[in-house]
């Protein structure tokens, strides 16, 4: 999709490593869960086209859970990480069948290094964000510290420590100032104006050697931010601070909670237009309530892995699904196809474009695929949710989750399961906590103690592994071509193409339903294939709503082909496989000269650049020029053959 790729693996030891501070300062990495809009349940018509794959329902608000899977972290090398990807999934396990060009395809490694997958979010009007200012916007002051009420109380000096110690530029890390005059009058003016003027300082009364003095000193100390008390905020400037993210290696989530705990703030005060993924360098726009750009300008100096810029006051936060779509640069490494193969492979993606499938993260990286625990729910079979969640599962794991599982198989005990677990807030900490507060005759209850998103994962997962399935099936019997019974937006409803109206349509035209209770399906053979397909994981197409609400989907239609935008490519040689084959912001930024080649390298790489529309999955765009099988399993194995 255009904004959460997958975590494909890199080749052990070849990689940029990740902050080792910032592991520090938070423990346990959080992961959101990629949930398609337009597929929530909200009563609303649903004869339309799919939103941002990343987007998440306005107004929800996810509690990250812990990551409980992953890239191996926590595995202890990359051969557990290999062993564990042997159960994983193939493309063919989640219906991705066809391709659309008669190229030849190629081998090569994608994600080697996380710098060789790079997105620029492009925003609504047009623009692709990036970050090249870190300065802070001078604003017109409404008023100097001298000029406002209450700082009478402060001599010249005293102001100028007070400003230097909210700048954090007062080594002493405090404001001593004496009360001559002493009176609790006094005192308070002092402890307001303080508050009132140089937000983030808090204030306390100390006395000494009989005397009073009001400390001004930042609550949180000098290696935080320390989140200021409720202050005016001037009425010129907007509510909003909106800024360039620059980030190496983090999810989205987890680098919102990141700025949250070094800003002293709730996660629910950024905004964004979308969710990019971890292994990956990406540059997106967020926003953030009432924090000044100076302020955050100052992470940068705390923060590694991490920069923020072109900070700008605006009236408004930012919405999920606003982004006009995603510009992504991505090196493909050790390719095997001749020049001649790149050419016609790139051009073809130009010209012709890919099938637009859900892509191999949708569907979960252990042996139990997600979309096999969306079918148990919509099938109203709990306990099966629950054991496809739970149970042991083969391939390497975590430890304490093996532990969990196996505690889980032999006693069914949920306390017992979970004093196995180090960290709760993972789907199976949820759950079990669930369990154990309701009882497994209370399953859907239990089950709804993960958060709404997360649950919603899984039967999103379901309805893409039809959608797949189905496009395959329609291709592979109608080729490339518009045909009577297929189904056209028109206005954003779904309309069945006649034979006459086929002739004046084209593929690209053409939608697929992702399956609910208010959507049609095509009328020629291959859409009655979803009754069939349907029928044979007992579900019944013509009733789709389930007892609980927030599992009745209403369904949704997606273009089968997506033409990229922006196409271009080079092939590189080079001889160091560890060095970056990307120029990035930060390196621009820092006058850092790009990458210099050597044409006789004994490496060749592809390097593309496209940009794709939100819902749509960059990883298929590449599968289409590789020919090749872009799941984590497939890629661990390239990259341990060629180590080997």
């Amino acid at each position: 999709m255009a904004d959460a790729e997958p975590m494909l693996v890199p080749a052990p030891g070849r990689e940029k490593r990740a902050c080792p501070a910032l592991e520090d300062e938070v423990a346990h990495s959080t992961k959101r869960p990629r949930v398609q809009k337009d597929e929530n349940n909200r009563g609303g018509h649903s004869h339309k086209p799919a939103q941002d794959e990343a987007e998440e329902p306005e107004g929800e608000e996810t509690e990250p859970l812990e990551e409980e899977d992953g890239e191996g972290a926590g595995l202890g090398s990359g051969e557990a990480f290999a062993e564990m990807m042997k159960h994983g999934l193939t493309e063919l396990d989640v219906g991705i069948l066809k391709c659309v060009s008669e190229h030849k395809g190629f081998s090569g490694i994608l994600k080697e290094r996380y710098s060789d997958f790079v997105v620029h979010e492009v925003n609504k009007e047009g623009k692709t964000v990036q970050l090249d200012d870190l300065s802070v916007p001078e604003e017109a002051e409404e008023a100097s510290v001298a000029e406002q009420p209450g700082s009478e109380v402060f001599t010249e000096e005293q102001k100028h420590q007070l400003e230097q110690l909210q700048l954090f530029k007062k080594k002493e890390g405090n404001v001593s100032i004496e009360m001559a005059d002493d009176t609790k009058e006094k005192r308070t003016l002092v402890h307001k104006a303080v508050k009132t003027l140089y937000p983030g300082l808090e204030t306390k009364t100390e006395e000494r050697e009989g005397k009073k003095f009001i400390v001004a000193y930042h609550a949180a100390g000098q290696k935080a931010l320390a989140a200021p008390r409720k202050h005016s905020w001037p009425k010129s400037r907007g509510a909003f601070c909106h800024f360039v993210l620059y980030k190496e290696n983090k999810d989205t989530m987890e680098a919102i909670n990141v700025l949250s705990k070094f800003l002293r703030m709730r996660p629910n005060v950024f905004s964004y237009m979308g969710t990019k993924d971890k292994r990956a360098i990406t540059v997106q726009e967020i926003a953030v309530l009432k924090v000044t750009a100076e302020r955050l300008s100052h992470l940068n100096k705390c923060l590694n892995n991490f920069k923020l810029g072109n900070f700008c006051y605006k009236k408004h936060p930012l919405k999920l699904g606003e982004l006009r779509g995603n510009h992504f640069t991505v090196v493909i490494r050790n390719i095997t196809g001749t020049d001649d193969q790149v050419q016609q492979a790139m051009t073809s993606l130009r010209e012709t474009g890919f099938i637009n499938y859900y892509g191999m993260q949708r569907f979960g990286t252990t042996a139990v695929p997600t979309h096999q625990v969306g079918k148990a729910i919509l099938q109203d079979n709990w306990n099966e949710v629950i054991d496809l969640i739970l149970k042991p599962r083969p391939g390497a794991e975590k430890g304490y989750l093996v532990k969990c599982r196996e505690e889980w198989a032999q006693s069914q005990d949920p306390e017992a399961a979970l004093k196995k677990l180090p960290v709760k807030r993972c789907v199976e900490g949820q759950l079990l906590r669930g369990l154990s507060m309701y009882g497994k005759k209370n399953i859907i209850t239990a089950f709804a103690m993960i958060p709404r998103n997360n649950r919603l994962m899984y039967i999103h997962s379901y309805q893409s592994f039809m959608w797949n399935t189905m496009v395959s099936r329609r291709i592979e019997a109608f080729g490339l071509k518009a045909v009577e019974g297929d189904l056209v937006l028109r206005g954003g409803t779904a309309f069945v193409l006649s034979a006459a109206e086929a002739e004046t349509h084209s593929i690209q035209d053409v939608v697929m339903p992702l399956p609910g209770f208010d959507v049609i399906y095509p009328t020629h053979h291959v859409g009655k294939g979803y009754r069939e397909k349907l029928s044979a994981d007992n579900l019944d197409i013509d009733n789709m709503r389930h007892r609980v609400r927030d599992y009745s989907l209403a369904g949704a239609y997606r273009r089968i082909l997506i033409k990229p935008s922006d196409v271009s490519w080079e092939v590189i040689n080079y001889d160091d496989p560890r060095i970056s084959l990307v120029h990035t912001d930060v390196e621009k930024l820092e006058d850092q000269p790009p990458p210099v080649f050597n044409k006789e390298g004994k490496y060749r790489a592809l390097r593309m650049e496209f940009s794709l529309p939100p819902s749509t999955y960059a990883t298929m765009a590449i599968r289409e020029v590789l020919k090749m099988d872009t799941s984590i399993k497939n890629q661990t194995q390239l990259n341990t053959i060629w180590l080997n």
